[in-house]
């Protein structure tokens, strides 16, 4: 792969975060209120403490806002979004398969073979119903590869992990990769780009939109971590 065509996908991809995870993380933020969390009354007041060394409402407050909006948000965002990701993905760096369950097709940078890939977001995101479905679309274009003659082999029919590390696999696609390729994390971006930094460069890439768009994330936290204190002040505490 060419350096134009990496560098298209990391425009790609930051054009993703910028049009679609930045905007809904942003209105998820603006929506939360004191209701929208499940709270522990135990839990709450030691994470405040541990975190803040009191249990004022700013300091319950931070407690429940820091994981939503740090974490919980948006990995959900990611992960529900992913296909648009993928699709952009297979328009720069391959092309869209018009095959059935497969996501994109591409030329392999380390063995020169055409790969059948189905993407997926990260190392924990499939179910024990995805296997058979992920193998059932293998073994449907492994029938077509030999009525059109296509040569397809085991080893071009892969599943492409976004990120993530090998060892994080979980035991659904375990079970996938003792039958298909399982490329997870760097290994995958490795196979299509032939770039052992590219994984790297391209999650840097997504925190650089921030800059880029000059957006104030610390500060726009504080003021709905001052909205979520003032409404347990009004409760009368949690």
């Amino acid at each position: 792969m060419t350096e134009e065509q990496k560098n298209q996908i990391i425009e790609s991809g930051k054009e993703y975060f910028r049009h679609i995870i930045i905007p809904n993380h942003l209105k998820g933020l603006d929506r939360l209120q004191l209701k929208d969390f499940s709270i522990n009354p135990f839990l709450i007041n030691y994470l405040a403490a541990f975190l803040c060394g009191n249990t004022e409402p700013e300091s319950l407050a931070k407690a429940l806002v820091y994981p939503r909006i740090l974490g919980t948000s948006i990995n959900t965002s990611f992960g529900q979004n992913i296909q648009i990701f993928i699709s952009g993905l297979a328009e720069v760096a391959g092309n869209a398969s018009g095959i059935d369950g497969i996501d994109i097709e591409f030329i392999d940078a380390l063995d020169g073979r055409r790969k059948y890939c189905q993407c997926k977001a990260g190392p924990q995101t499939i179910n024990k119903d995805d296997i058979a479905t992920i193998q059932g679309h293998f073994k449907h274009l492994q029938n077509k590869s030999r009525l059109d003659r296509m040569g397809v082999q085991i080893d071009d029919m892969v599943v492409g992990v976004l990120y993530g590390e090998r060892k994080e696999l979980s035991a659904n696609y375990k079970a996938i990769d003792s039958y298909f390729p399982v490329f997870c994390g760097t290994e995958f971006w490795e196979h299509l780009t032939g770039d052992t930094q590219f994984y790297h460069r391209l999650a840097k890439a997504f925190g650089e939109v921030v800059e880029e768009d000059n957006i104030d994330g610390s500060q726009l936290i504080m003021s709905k971590i001052n909205r979520i204190a003032d409404e347990i002040r009004e409760r009368g505490g949690l």
